[in-house]
């Protein structure tokens, strides 16, 4: 039997649902028969090798950074994932004289979270977005009051923005551990577990009593809260179904973007009333209010985690042991599996040129958004005598330019649909930098303004309104890129999004601690002008790929290649996806606009 197809550009058409397992060759494999499921494949490796040779690069799968392609082995079903059958049902590999069955969910399961209620769906959704919201809150909010922590600890204020680099850098680092944990374990307990422990962690840095604790805490939060901010992407493409994704995703988008300029309006006027302490009160309440709504209302949404549970119930209650899941069959050890997820990014990141560059353009920017942390006190306070609280209100142009953009996205869902047409579904990755394009603009004039308006002297309106045009273009800019990457990698998104987010989050911790020595060297005029220039350059970037990108990815060996899309030679393939409950020509399976990664 044929392997079932979800290749782009065609839409399966409904069959007997057991022939979705028959990806695999049947083999005979002398070996006792085992009451253990997962016996085979703890007894001989060389029973998954003689798998059928079909490999994921021929799959087109549902959601590249939605299926555990990095935790399974190269020949692993991600139809169980993908369909819906009957019976719940379909055919695993043979092996050792036994027929496996693969667990699925059944058609309309309620248990899919594609199938929950829309308003179920958008409230799991603002969870996790306030969620991230507040994890991006964390990492700002202490900007508000650095002079008072340097002053008590007896540490220069340099000294002290160290707190907040710690923190960044744990966003680079955790990624790398809590990724595939949730590809093994599952989201909602990775979900519970970090924030728990950040909430923890959060307490001993409002009542430290000196400046290592502090800094240690700090760390350990940053690597806590990196969770959240890893797996919401991932969250939200488990519930909504391709074609539905555009808005939820948008509405996510801002969320990390906004966190940020809202921490240091609302940790300025903490810092005008109340003691440095506060600045941490506030997160652990802010902390512990979105742990309770993630932990308490937003269940297990990761469809192989699920499927794991319900054939875990099946062998209980029927006694039947070829009830399995992909994962079941797949015994390496953990240390194995993990490998992976250390190595490959940092593979994509050297050896790929689109990762490499993309990487560091996101990394630009990531450093300038933390840079305006420091270049916002420098230029309202120092320079014009703000106090802290109303230096914040100067933030309310960044937000104000995330959340028009993200009001932009069903412009750009509708225009990537129109384009994708003309190429019958499958454009190239290359279509995805059209918002890039045009929006990369908008970073280094919004940095023009804020350098030639800072004078002393003149109106606070300049510098306060530069922020509008950056946080618009934040916004277009990092979506796009990921969805660059996605479209790029396929199965090896998840990797070349993980390479990105950590070198960008060791440059954004490292552009905190020289700011201002640079602005007390250049000047307030021509340190904000040379961001403005690094900007600028960078630019060239989408240009250049626009130009040569699909050559680059022809010649690269981890780029998904439009060959891998075609059809395998077979179309009986027949079950319903469990992505797309309405068939549509143009497959809608291409249009992931928003698949956002912060």
């Amino acid at each position: 039997m044929e392997q079932p197809t979800t290749h782009r550009g065609q839409v399966p058409q409904p069959q007997h649902e057991m022939d979705a397992g028959a990806q695999y060759q049947s083999i005979t494999h002398a070996a006792d028969h085992s009451e253990h499921p997962m016996e085979p494949a703890r007894r001989s490796s060389s029973v998954r090798s003689h798998r059928s040779s079909t490999t994921r690069e021929g799959d087109a799968e549902l959601d590249p950074v939605n299926l555990p392609y990095r935790t399974l082995e190269p020949t692993a079903n991600m139809a169980e994932y993908q369909v819906e059958t009957k019976t719940g049902k379909i055919d695993g590999p043979n092996e050792t004289g036994r027929q496996y069955k693969l667990v699925t969910f059944t058609e309309n399961d309620p248990e899919n979270p594609k199938n929950w209620s829309k308003a179920y769906k958008w409230w799991c959704t603002m969870v996790v977005a306030v969620t991230c919201f507040v994890v991006a809150f964390c990492s700002s909010v202490i900007t508000a009051d650095i002079a008072s922590v340097a002053e008590e600890f007896h540490v220069s204020e340099e000294a002290a923005l160290v707190s907040i680099t710690v923190f960044v850098v744990g966003f680079g680092i955790g990624p790398m551990f809590f990724a595939p944990l949730s590809e093994i374990y599952g989201r909602q307990v990775i979900y519970g577990s970090t924030l728990l422990l950040a909430l923890v962690f959060i307490i001993p840095c409002a009542v430290a009593k000196n400046f290592a604790t502090l800094i240690v805490c700090r760390t350990l939060d940053g690597i806590a809260f990196s969770a959240p901010m890893t797996l919401v992407g991932g969250t939200l493409a488990d519930m909504w179904r391709t074609e539905e994704r555009g808005v939820p995703m948008a509405a996510f988008s801002a969320a990390p973007f906004i966190g940020p300029a809202i921490g240091p309006l609302i940790g300025g006027y903490i810092a005008d009333t109340c003691n440095w302490r506060w600045l941490y009160w506030i997160q652990l309440i802010f902390t512990f209010v979105v742990w309770i709504l993630i932990t308490f209302t937003v269940p297990e949404t990761y469809a192989p985690t699920i499927l794991a549970r319900r054939a875990r119930k099946l062998r209980k209650e029927t006694g039947d042991m070829d009830n399995v899941t992909e994962q079941d069959l797949d015994l390496r050890p953990l240390g194995e599996r993990l490998s992976i997820f250390l190595i490959r990014p940092f593979q994509l990141l050297f050896q790929e040129l689109i990762v490499f560059l993309i990487s560091i353009y996101m990394s630009v920017l990531y450093g300038l958004l933390y840079m305006f942390f420091i270049a916002y006190p420098i230029v309202f306070q120092k320079g014009k005598g703000f106090s802290a609280g109303t230096t914040g209100l100067m933030f309310i142009p960044l937000a104000v330019g995330v959340v028009l953009a993200a009001l932009c996205a069903p412009i750009v869902n509708n225009h990537y649909l129109k384009v994708a047409q003309k190429y019958n579904g499958n454009p190239p990755a290359e279509v995805r930098l059209i918002p890039m394009m045009l929006s990369c603009w908008f970073i280094p004039i919004g940095l023009f303004i804020f350098a030639w308006t800072s004078y002393k002297d003149l109106i606070w309106v300049g510098p306060c309104l530069a922020g509008l045009p950056v946080g618009f273009g934040f916004i277009f800019l990092y979506n796009a890129a990921n969805n660059y990457l996605v479209d790029s990698y396929q199965h090896q998104a998840a990797s070349a999004l993980a390479a990105k987010t950590c070198i960008r989050s060791f440059w954004g911790a490292a552009t905190v601690l020289f700011t201002e020595q640079m602005y007390a060297r250049l000047g307030d005029q021509w340190a904000s002008s040379l961001l403005a220039f690094i900007s600028l350059a960078c630019c060239a970037i989408p240009f250049a790929f626009w130009v040569y990108g699909a050559r680059i990815r022809a010649h690269s060996k981890f780029a998904f290649s439009d060959a891998d899309n075609e059809p395998s030679g077979s179309d009986n393939e027949k079950m319903k996806p469990v992505g797309s409950r309405h068939a549509d020509p143009e497959d809608l399976r291409r249009a992931q606009s928003y698949v956002s990664n912060p």
